[in-house]
């Protein structure tokens, strides 16, 4: 696979580039050049808080659906003021945190759509993160939980370890799920202690991967993007 031959955007919407750096002028360089192999680009709270919200619309305007990546906790009125907010900026995804309940989860669900509607834009995605993947140590029963927590607020999916897709596809088949911690076999797994291979998440049952640093850190960026989705194949 090389970027003369175009990756089809049922993969490439199914790929998020993590652009964990701190600085709006890497970011823009890292999406230009991996954009041939990912149809997503993940602003976490680094990127935002450097950046702000016009590194949304500077990454909509490159082509890109904008995984925003906050994980929101807060009291409901204020997840839902600011979800309203991060709406109407055209996000197609953003992540509240499933452990602060269905309540918290509900009122990000409800202004995330309020946002898009009223700025005349498609409804987003709200995703309940479930456990981290640098998260080794939570009880078995917590999955379950914050997935039940998710679909009582009417999120549209989940993100979880790819260790934790199936049983949450069992619990929840309607739910989207979304994969960070992916490490093409042979990389080094950084703080992921929960991290799996391109191949092994989408057997798994995973919608959405996410990758950083294993193309974002790479000596020659292309051929690891172009590697990782030749991977997705064997």
């Amino acid at each position: 696979m090389t970027v003369t031959e175009p990756v089809p955007q049922s993969v490439r919407g199914r790929l998020a580039l993590a652009l964990d750096v701190d600085d709006e002028v890497e970011a823009a360089r890292l999406a230009r050049q991996l954009r041939p192999w990912f149809g997503v680009a993940k602003v976490g709270l680094e990127l935002f808080s450097a950046a702000g919200p016009e590194v949304v619309q500077s990454l909509i305007d490159d082509g890109y659906d904008v995984f925003l990546d906050l994980k929101m906790a807060d009291i409901p009125t204020t997840v839902n003021r600011a979800a309203r907010v991060l709406g109407a900026l055209g996000v197609s995804y953003l992540t509240l945190h499933a452990f602060a309940g269905a309540t918290v989860l509900r009122a990000g669900v409800e202004g995330l759509a309020e946002g898009a509607e009223k700025a005349g834009l498609a409804p987003p995605h709200a995703l309940a993160v479930t456990i981290l993947t640098s998260d080794s140590d939570a009880p078995p029963h917590i999955l379950g939980k914050r997935v039940a927590a998710a679909l009582d607020a009417h999120c549209a999916g989940v993100v979880c370890a790819a260790s934790d897709v199936r049983e949450a596809k069992q619990l929840a088949p309607r739910l989207l799920t979304v994969v960070p911690g992916i490490r093409p076999a042979g990389t080094p797994t950084h703080d992921q202690a929960r991290s799996t291979t391109p191949a092994a998440a989408i057997a798994a049952g995973a919608d959405l991967l996410v990758v950083g640093r294993a193309v974002t850190a790479a000596v020659d960026r292309e051929a690891a993007a172009a590697a990782l989705v030749a991977s997705l194949n064997e």
